[in-house]
């Protein structure tokens, strides 16, 4: 029988002691490497989860207020015509919104040292939801790459009804996609009591003639491809073409600013997305080989499993925070857009306030230089 932990922990340390319940194999090789000698990282180990369990709920809130206030200004602004690249941002934020609410149940059982307190039916439900959403939230910044790069390259071939058509047809494919990559969650997480605590486990069963190990190692390959590689290589591929049009238009102030601005938000983008999610996937690849019997089981493997490996988890996490900032904030529609909503929620005497300053800022900018230093100018 092979598991998976639904929080991101295959192997896990619990005062200094290794608990797995992977093949016999792969536990005589952690016994040789667990003794006393671990019995001091354990302060270490409840460090780290506390810290992660911290920033779970800083990611938590701040996700949740970025990507409702994003919903808040697609609906404000765009309820009724949304472009392609709109409508994908919607959907992009309630993933992200439907995921970072799933981030107290991975904080309190990480804080816990991974001992699942909300039973079975829970972690079935969170580890789905959880991992629908990684996939979807993946699928829909592919998505939106792709949409951007046809917008520019290819203005004229599809008219806007038949883009927002198209927009919520692969809106709906991704969800179902989405949906698919998810049932082995759905189907085979469970709670497993080990060393007298019920952890949040994706539980493979045995079969036939195939080793569990290779089970789950299949099982992290899709994760890594269709989570990670394939959509990267999509984004890039999309922004690298979408920049080298934009060069080929004629060249004019217009075009050279919004190629700057373009190229800074691919830079952003890409680099944020690779960021967040390299460390994880390049660990889950180390974990894939050790489990088609490429690569040893070593005691570095053991320690970063044990230590970093967690920390990886909730650095990808926190691109569901992030996401809201980079595809909407820093637009400069919806920085306009925010200061009006928040214009409107701010109290009367404060509109006021803001009006008489952005007033007297105004009059300063058309007096001429030379008259500053003589006689006061009526403002009435």
């Amino acid at each position: 029988m092979s598991v998976i932990s639904c929080g991101g922990l295959e192997e896990k340390v619990h005062s200094g002691k290794f608990r797995n319940s992977t093949n016999q194999t792969l536990m005589d090789s952690i016994s040789s490497f667990v003794s006393e000698d671990f019995e001091p990282y354990a302060d270490a180990s409840r460090a780290t989860r506390i810290f992660i369990a911290l920033v779970y709920s800083v990611v938590c809130a701040l996700g949740v207020v970025g990507n409702l206030l994003v919903l808040l200004l697609l609906y404000s602004r765009h309820r009724r015509k949304m472009s392609t690249v709109t409508f994908f941002v919607l959907n992009l934020a309630v993933t992200d919104f439907q995921f970072v609410l799933t981030l107290p149940f991975w904080a309190a059982d990480t804080a816990m040292d991974f001992s699942w307190p909300f039973g079975r039916v829970m972690c079935k439900l969170i580890s789905s939801v959880s991992t629908m959403n990684m996939y979807a939230s993946v699928f829909f910044l592919t998505a939106m790459a792709v949409a951007r790069y046809c917008s520019v390259a290819l203005p004229m071939q599809v008219n806007e009804g038949s883009s927002r058509r198209l927009s919520k047809v692969a809106s709906l494919l991704i969800w179902v996609v989405s949906i698919l990559v998810t049932l082995p969650h759905a189907i085979f997480s469970t709670t497993e009591v080990i060393s007298d605590e019920e952890l949040c486990l994706v539980k493979f069963p045995e079969v036939k003639n195939m080793d569990p190990q290779f089970l789950l190692g299949l099982y992290q390959i899709q994760k890594v491809l269709l989570g990670f590689l394939i959509p990267l290589i999509i984004i890039s591929a999309c922004y690298l073409l979408l920049l080298k049009s934009l060069n080929r238009l004629k060249v004019s102030n217009s075009n050279s600013k919004r190629r700057s601005k373009v190229t800074k938000s691919v830079t952003i983008v890409v680099l944020s997305f690779f960021i967040c999610w390299l460390p994880n996937q390049a660990l889950t690849i180390w974990s894939i080989f050790i489990k088609f019997n490429v690569l040893p089981f070593t005691e570095a493997f053991y320690t970063v499993q044990a230590y970093i490996f967690p920390v990886t988890i909730c650095l990808a996490h926190a691109n569901s925070c992030l996401n809201p900032v980079l595809y909407c904030l820093i637009r400069k529609e919806f920085r306009k857009a925010l200061k009006e909503l928040l214009l409107r929620a701010t109290p009367a005497f404060l509109k006021r306030h803001a009006l008489n300053k952005q007033r007297k800022g105004q009059v300063l900018v058309v007096i001429p230089m030379e008259k500053t230093h003589t006689q006061p100018i009526c403002c009435g």
